[in-house]
């Protein structure tokens, strides 16, 4: 996600926060609006699925989630009664994690919500590794997929490992596996994947599914058959990374995604237990 269009959301969700009794919230029908849901029917069902996370969590529901009555205009001076929600912060980010992840609103509020401090960059920051946790698991399904396919057509565990071995000497430029593991400092126990930058897993899933669509569609047989349609899979995507200036080998590695994924948990138990919620006397 863009800079600059954090910045448009983060100044949107700021200029519609609430505070009560010393509780951060925004109004429902606010939100609505903020992520992208035109219509409030729509939005009350992705609200329905936040309050069983926040029963799940072993949450109090209505210190999170108050219904209220809102009055608003509808011309010519008249105002009606409409029903709508205070919802704390904890409730927005419930109500993200259960929205549209196609919407670049919802991949901001995850974070926005999640993170106790309102700065940019630490909204910034958390977006990228969620991003890049989120291109780990992709690649870790199509390989899945991909051992899958391979075992249906015989290949055996030692095979699959040969193959997938060659494809990363084709995307890495000749460089083996266990040659870019030493380069990195990945340990000898660890899959090279959890240690590279977002870029370089996006790459690997890509040409990976492409071999499974491949080895599928066209029904490939045969160990040979197969190395060959991974390796120039491979290639073509190291070609298209250097077109744009990216030599994979040369990329630094980044954070182990374990340690990311225990950071991530982490953050969001601790919204769960920092956020105040409303008390019964407050509303």
């Amino acid at each position: 996600m863009k800079t600059e269009v954090i910045a448009r959301l983060h100044k949107n969700f700021e200029d519609f926060v609430h505070e009560k009794d010393g509780v951060e919230f925004w109004y429902g029908r606010d939100l609505k609006d903020l992520l992208g849901y035109a219509e409030w029917r729509n939005f009350g069902q992705v609200i329905d699925k936040a309050k069983i996370s926040c029963e799940s969590a072993k949450g109090a529901v209505s210190h999170h989630f108050v219904d209220v009555n809102k009055m608003i205009p509808t011309g010519k001076g008249a105002e009606r009664s409409v029903r709508d929600m205070m919802l704390t912060r904890y409730a927005c980010y419930l109500i993200a994690q259960n929205g549209d992840p196609r919407k670049e609103e919802i991949a901001f509020a995850q974070s926005y919500f999640a993170v106790q401090t309102r700065k940019q960059e630490i909204i910034e920051e958390r977006i990228r590794d969620l991003e890049r946790l989120n291109a780990r698991e992709k690649l870790t399904e199509s390989e899945r997929i991909f051992a899958q396919n391979l075992y249906e057509r015989g290949i055996d565990g030692k095979g699959i490992g040969v193959i997938r071995s060659k494809g990363d000497k084709a995307l890495f430029g000749g460089h083996t596996t266990q040659e870019m593991k030493n380069k990195m400092h990945v340990p000898e126990n660890r899959p090279i994947a959890d240690y590279l930058p977002r870029v370089t897993i996006t790459a690997k899933n890509l040409a990976t599914e492409m071999t499974n669509f491949n080895v599928e569609d066209k029904d490939m047989q045969g160990e040979s058959l197969i190395t060959t349609e991974h390796v120039e899979n491979n290639r073509g995507v190291r070609n298209l990374l250097l077109e744009r200036g990216i030599v994979p080998e040369n990329l630094l590695p980044e954070e182990d995604v374990k340690k990311l994924e225990r950071k991530v948990k982490s953050q969001e138990k601790s919204l769960a237990k920092k956020t105040n919620g409303f008390s019964e006397e407050r509303v």
